[in-house]
């Protein structure tokens, strides 16, 4: 195994005050309820279809919104900021000899200025979804074009919706625990392997 794919937002990047800063400002202009910030921590603990409903966003409209979404992202950019003990993660993987890929469902220009700003230079690819439950064609795609087999592949990502694209797939991938979704939500799509700090995750892949 030798290739390692990372999400971006709550995997690598801290993006939640952003996030909810953007939210609030399309909620406004499209009548669907605000979130605030005391609130995220039992947010993770719901499915985004319950958070849909919750804010009484129809998830039909997610082609219309995501861009818009992304956009005012990328105004707050320098708000953003990568997880303490990421950089780390990332510059030991590179040190062993891991290839390393981010596959997100943001937009491929915030990633790479995000990267850019924070002198991360050890990702040699960066693949994006312009839908968010459409990750396991863009992994099928990253396999294809590296000619990788599964087994040559893991996944790092903090959303249930990450672990059941690697399922698709058919490639392991390692839940954080910091990110948006809880572990009540992960649990039940059964990830190979649960971290709760960055450093457990050079554990993992050292008894890999």
């Amino acid at each position: 195994m030798k290739h390692i794919i990372f999400d971006f937002d709550g995997t690598l990047a801290d993006s939640t005050a952003v996030f909810a800063s953007v939210w609030n400002t399309i909620a406004k202009k499209h009548e669907f309820k605000e979130v605030q910030l005391e609130d995220i921590d039992a947010l993770k603990k719901l499915s985004i279809a319950e958070r849909s409903k919750l804010f009484n966003f129809p998830l039909h409209k997610l082609p219309t919104i995501l861009p818009q979404f992304y956009r005012l992202y990328q105004q707050s950019l320098q708000d953003v900021h990568l997880f303490h003990g990421m950089e780390d993660v990332i510059k030991e993987l590179d040190k062993k000899g891991y290839t390393i890929a981010i596959i997100s469902s943001n937009s491929k220009d915030n990633i790479l200025a995000f990267l850019q700003t924070n002198g991360i230079d050890h990702v040699s690819e960066v693949l994006c979804s312009s839908r968010i439950f459409g990750k396991d064609k863009v992994i099928k795609k990253y396999l294809k074009q590296a000619n990788l087999k599964t087994s040559d592949v893991l996944y790092i990502g903090d959303e249930q919706r990450d672990i059941v694209a690697c399922k698709k797939v058919g490639i392991p991938i390692i839940w954080v625990g910091w990110g948006y979704d809880a572990i009540e939500i992960v649990q039940s799509a059964e990830p190979e392997y649960k971290v709760f700090t960055p450093a457990e995750i050079l554990t993992i892949m050292e008894d890999l």
